[in-house]
């Protein structure tokens, strides 16, 4: 063999071995959409349904504008680069996408809006570039997301938002984070009432450093519930922005 038919086959071999084909496994909650969104957000990557990413919903959500949701992929810890969340049957469909850094758990909870019984995802990229999926079936009757807002009802809602309402809860090495952001989070799909919502959220220490990462999306519920397993007992930083720009931030001791 010469040498650049050696070269060439030695550049081939590692190629070869990252192209390896992926077996993804059966789909637990079976979707005429999944193809869709496999594309539409993974962009026809890798991937495996994984048991190990939970999704922890209600079987059934009794308000369809506020469905309690956990993502847990803490089985993954050390390896997950990123996770994103949606629910496939509705009509705004992408609710929250989450980067946690040195010293978050790949835990989150939130509270999402349900237009009707839609498989829920969350798909969890590790740093070998395989994306791990977990899914979740929930039943609903209907109309969360083109529902008129409740915070809009109130009386001087607008003094108050950006507000954050919450505290610190520990957790062995870990404390949990509970909080709640006053901010109407218009979906776009209510008569004469714009987009309005919050886009951008960001986690922080005492210093400055970035602890997390999360994009938010109109399918998230109105005055925004959210929950995270941070290291360590100081403070702890939660900074915001709508998509009209305003930017909000909170302490929590």
């Amino acid at each position: 063999m010469n040498w650049r038919a050696y070269c060439l086959l030695a550049c081939w071999l590692p190629l070869a071995a990252v192209a390896e084909p992926v077996t993804p496994g059966k789909d637990p909650v079976p979707s005429v959409m999944w193809a869709f969104y496999h594309k539409q957000i993974l962009n026809d990557a890798p991937f495996v349904f994984d048991e190990r990413v939970k999704l922890l919903a209600p079987p059934f959500a009794e308000d369809a504008r506020q469905v309690p949701l956990e993502i847990d992929a803490r089985a993954l810890q050390g390896e997950v680069v990123k996770i994103l969340a949606w629910a496939e049957l509705n009509p705004l469909p992408r609710i929250v996408d989450f980067e946690p850094g040195e010293g978050v758990l790949p835990w989150l909870s939130i509270r999402i809006r349900i237009e009707q019984a839609t498989p829920l995802r969350a798909a969890v990229l590790t740093r070998d570039g395989l994306w791990h999926v977990g899914s979740t079936l929930i039943d609903a009757a209907g109309g969360g997301c083109t529902a008129p807002s409740v915070v809009r009802s109130q009386p001087g809602w607008e003094d108050h938002i950006g507000e954050v309402l919450g505290g610190r809860y520990p957790r062995g090495e870990f404390s949990r984070l509970r909080l709640q952001v006053a901010h109407p989070m218009d979906n776009g799909m209510v008569g004469g009432i714009p987009e309005f919502f919050l886009n951008h959220a960001q986690l922080q220490d005492s210093a400055g450093k970035v602890l997390a990462n999360l994009a938010l999306y109109p399918a998230v519920s109105e005055n925004p519930s959210l929950g995270f397993d941070v290291a360590g007992a100081g403070q702890t930083r939660l900074v915001l922005r709508d998509n009209s720009g305003n930017q909000f931030d909170a302490a929590i001791p």
